[in-house]
C-alpha cells in the first residue's frame, strides 16, 4: 500500500508579487525551496491565510536569498502582494516507509527569511 504523505512546507511566507501574465506556476526563492526539498516543477498546494483560498500549481526557483514568493497565471487571482501563505509538497510512499517519515518545515520571517527549518512530527 501507498499512501500520500506531507512532505515538506514553508510556512506563513508573504507573497512578494501576483503576476497574471505568467504561463503558471510559483516562484519561490531557491534557497527556500532548497532549505524544504522542493524540486523545480514539484506540485505543491498553496493556501493563502488571508482569503481562505487553497490550489495546486508546481514550484519553479527564484533567485536565491531574494525572498520572492509570486503567484504565477490564473492563480495569481487567489493571491496579492502582502497576503501570507502556507506552500505545502507532498510526497507518494509506502505505508511503512511513510510511519518513519520526518516532513522538512520551513519557517520565515515578515521577509521570507529563514527563521528555523528542520525534520518535524506531523
Amino acid at each position: 500500500m501507498r499512501v500520500d504523505m506531507l512532505f515538506a512546507k514553508i510556512h506563513r511566507c508573504k507573497v512578494t508579487e501576483a503576476n497574471l501574465n505568467y504561463v503558471g506556476s510559483i516562484s519561490i526563492d531557491s534557497k527556500l525551496m532548497d532549505a524544504a526539498g522542493i524540486m523545480e516543477g514539484m506540485k505543491v498546494d498553496v493556501v493563502n491565510i488571508n482569503n481562505g483560498e487553497r490550489f495546486t500549481t508546481y514550484a519553479i526557483p527564484a533567485k536565491a536569498n531574494s525572498g520572492v514568493i509570486c503567484i504565477n497565471g490564473a492563480a495569481a487571482r487567489k493571491a496579492h502582494s502582502g497576503d501570507i501563505v502556507i506552500i505545502i509538497a507532498y510526497a507518494n510512499m509506502k505505508l511503512k516507509a511513510a510511519k518513519n517519515f520526518k516532513p522538512k518545515i520551513v519557517f520565515v520571517d515578515s521577509n521570507n527569511r529563514i527563521v528555523t527549518k528542520g525534520e518535524v512530527d506531523v
